[in-house]
């Protein structure tokens, strides 16, 4: 799977878990501590999150890591 896919399938991912928790983008970033344009970018799949990040998502998002990344390889 190449790596631009990759980042589609996370970003997919954190947007289907933020919205089934009822956030905004802007709602999840500040729980990040991160710009929402960022939040925006991770959850297109145009940007490759640092590990820090995937923390303070799944923190934010009340998901283990390994949930926060269980991304479909199809």
């Amino acid at each position: 799977m190449s790596d631009e896919k990759v980042l589609k399938n996370l970003g997919k991912r954190v947007a289907e878990l933020r919205t089934s928790k009822g956030l905004t983008q802007t709602e999840l970033a500040y729980a990040c501590d991160i710009e929402q344009s960022n939040l925006a970018r991770i959850e297109a799949g145009n940007t490759n999150p640092t590990f820090l990040t995937l923390h303070k998502l799944s923190i934010a998002l009340q998901v283990t890591m390994i949930e926060l990344i269980d991304i479909n390889y199809k």
